[in-house]
């Protein structure tokens, strides 16, 4: 097949190489391309089948150069390659003119051979192509090297990728952790066994917890702590397809947290136990004055553990190898420092710069030592961060009232005096006292006072509590009511005697109600009494003060027939023969009292007389009742039980007595009319006095 331009390649016949084909540059400025190029043959090779006839003739004009010997300049760089397109063989070929073929004088041919058959083939026209630039200049050449590198590369890589993936298929990822075990690259199954093994120790092992500065340990099975396996292996994930995950995965590790199930009872109760020592109260600030020195005490913010926050933070943690902070919150102070300092300085500091003192007549004075301040200045917070002084005015006057005592008139109560057989007032006496309240009032201005710290005291007249109008208004002027009670000992009588004599001129006000213990106050061998008998528990016994409970039947009598109003009383468990029947009452210093009221419209007196042998109590007022007593039969006897006890101090023999029921009716009429007023009925149960034998 002829080219393009109808100038047939030339022929190397293998000879030299001087006989490689040449191509004039002027011929065309398409290179030459034969035919046969697109069907695979050798360009400068003749098919072996083809005659050389077969080839166009072409131009046989030689450059210059070449006819002189030398090389023709290299134009290669600056061609242009145009590609003509190869028409198929079913193509339909253009008709037109025949052209011969040229045929060369030289057909390399030998003499006398016969010459191949000749085979033409169709010129066909031209079409040329857009010409495409190729870059073949030495810049673009010299990236051709580092880009197959690169390309080898990125197969090996390819290639590694692959591998890693199949072989890792089915695995935990690489670099995968819980609680710092390693369980990467490994089966689901091998994973779990490596986890439990090294995993489930750590339950029984003490984890440190810190809350704020205080450490403590904890085990966590024992708070309610466990391992929920299967959601913890649920967390690991497939084999990541990221290649830069998968690379990394060679150089660093991914933790995957224990999921825990809890028992929160438990858990709670763990926290507490750890509060308990890390919980600190806060210290508020405050001013302290004492040994006559004032000093300020810095507030400190108190702390106390977040305990839901400190459960869920462990149950979180526990299992990290680290010691586990647990969240504390802060308590706040309401007096900061600031507060202190301020009334260190302008309250504080002052008060204790000198004594105060207190002018009184006559020259005497009272004073409140520098060492006494504290007992009367303290601090108080006031809602605002600071500190308010807080005065005790009744501690400066039991300082100062006793060192001006002696200044003062008291007072006396107005009373009435039986000396002559009959009542008779005797006048009260009006006071003259310092009025205390008065004269502290202006404690706060002399504790902080840098001058003058005196002050005078204030006195004012104070009537007494009876007047002498009053006691004469009281109506006292007869007996009304008594009753005397005998048989008795000595010990006994000692304790009746002091009791009565307290009780000797004690008046009772219209509406007022009278207490036995609390009239006569304690009763012990401070204010002399003595060991007397008693009951205890039933059985005859010892004590100081015993006895006295004649005195309160007697006086419990008297105050019944004078119609006064039976408030407390209480009976003996068993019957005493010089008792009335269920008209009778005993008495305990601070547990069993003897109450009554006084419901008329004037006031009565107490009048008690005693004697070696017995005890009369009188009640003194104006007669407005009569009174009757109806003593009832006894009944429900009962027989008393014997009792042996060692003999000794301790045992007091007996022969018992039986008990019975009894009752008592108390009927009031007016004593003007004679119309009954009342009537009531007491019904008591007296148990048998046990037979004591001390043996």
């Amino acid at each position: 097949m002829s080219d393009a331009d109808g100038s047939p390649p030339e022929k190397n016949n293998g000879v030299d190489g001087s006989d490689t084909p040449e191509r004039s540059a002027s011929d065309s400025d398409t290179p030459e391309r034969s035919a046969s190029d697109s069907e695979g043959s050798t360009p400068d090779q003749t098919a072996p089948d083809q005659p050389a006839s077969d080839q166009a003739p072409q131009d046989q004009s030689v450059p210059e150069e070449q006819a002189r010997g030398e090389s023709a300049p290299d134009e290669s760089a600056n061609e242009i390659t145009t590609v003509i397109p190869v028409v198929p063989a079913n193509s339909e070929i253009p008709t037109g003119p025949a052209v011969p073929p040229t045929v060369p004088t030289d057909t390399g041919v030998p003499a006398g051979a016969a010459e191949p058959t000749q085979q033409f083939e169709p010129v066909l026209p031209a079409v040329a192509p857009e010409p495409v630039a190729v870059d073949q200049s030495p810049a673009s050449k010299k990236w051709v090297k580092p880009a197959l590198i690169v390309g080898g590369i990125f197969a090996v890589a390819v290639l590694a990728y692959g591998v890693d993936v199949f072989t890792s298929s089915g695995n935990t990822p690489r670099g995968t952790q819980v609680a710092g075990i390693d369980i990467g690259n490994r089966s689901p199954a091998d994973a779990e066994t490596v986890l439990r093994a090294e995993l489930a120790p750590k339950l029984v092992e003490p984890v440190t917890v810190r809350a704020d500065d205080v450490e403590s340990t904890i085990i966590p099975a024992s708070a309610g702590i466990d391992v929920d396996w299967s959601a913890t292996l649920a967390g690991v994930n497939e084999q990541p397809l990221n290649p830069i995950t998968r690379i990394t995965s060679f150089f660093s590790s991914r933790e995957v947290p224990v999921v825990s199930t809890v028992d929160q009872a438990a858990l709670d109760a763990s926290m507490t136990v750890v509060a308990a020592t890390s919980d600190r109260a806060p210290v508020e600030g405050a001013v302290v004055i004492s040994g006559g020195e004032a000093s300020g005490v810095s507030p400190v913010v108190g702390r106390a553990l977040d305990l839901p926050g400190a459960a869920a933070t462990f149950s979180d943690e526990w299992s990290s190898g680290d010691v586990v902070d647990l969240p504390v919150e802060d308590t706040p102070v309401t007096v900061t420092q600031a507060g202190v300092d301020r009334a260190l300085q302008d309250v504080a500091q002052p008060a204790v710069s000198g004594e105060v003192v207190v002018n009184g007549r006559d020259g005497k004075e009272a004073t409140v030592g520098v060492d006494q301040i504290g007992e009367i200045l303290t601090f108080a917070p006031d809602g605002s961060g600071g500190l308010a002084p807080q005065y005790n005015t009744e501690a400066a006057v039991k300082i100062l009232a006793p060192q001006l005592v002696s200044t003062e008139v008291q007072p006396k109560d107005a009373s009435i005096t039986l000396a002559g057989g009959a009542p008779t007032v005797v006048p009260g006496v009006v006071g003259d006292l310092i009025n205390w309240p008065e004269t502290v009032k202006d404690l706060p201005v002399l504790l902080t006072s840098t001058g003058s710290r005196a002050t005078p005291a204030v006195y004012a007249p104070v009537p007494p509590a009876l007047t002498t109008e009053g006691a004469e208004a009281l109506g006292i002027k007869e007996v009304i009511g008594e009753f005397t009670t005998g048989g008795f000992e000595y010990a006994s009588g000692v304790n009746i005697a002091l009791a009565a004599s307290v009780l000797d001129g004690a008046i009772v006000k219209p509406g007022e109600t009278f207490s036995f213990n609390e009239y006569t106050g304690p009763r012990g061998a401070a204010q002399g009494y003595v060991e007397s008998g008693i009951i205890n528990n039933g059985r005859p016994d010892k004590a100081v003060g015993g006895g006295i409970s004649q005195l309160a039947t007697t006086l419990y009598n008297a105050t019944y027939f004078a119609g006064m109003e039976d408030v407390a009383h209480t009976e003996h468990s068993y019957y005493i023969s010089r008792y009335p029947e269920a008209r009778e009452a005993t008495i305990f210093d601070g547990a069993i009292d003897l109450q009554f009221r006084n419901p008329s419209k004037t006031g009565v007196m107490i009048q008690t007389i005693t004697t070696s042998s017995n005890v009369t109590v009188k009640i003194w007022g104006t007669k407005t009742v009569d009174v009757e007593s109806i003593t009832g039969p006894r009944t429900s006897p009962t027989s008393p039980n014997t009792v042996v006890l060692p003999k000794g101090d301790g045992c007091i023999a007996s022969s018992g007595a039986p008990g019975f029921t009894a009752s008592d009716t108390r009927v009031i009429t007016d004593h003007a009319t004679g119309a009954q007023v009342s009537s009531n009925t007491r019904t008591v149960k007296y148990d048998p006095v046990p037979i004591v034998k001390c043996e």
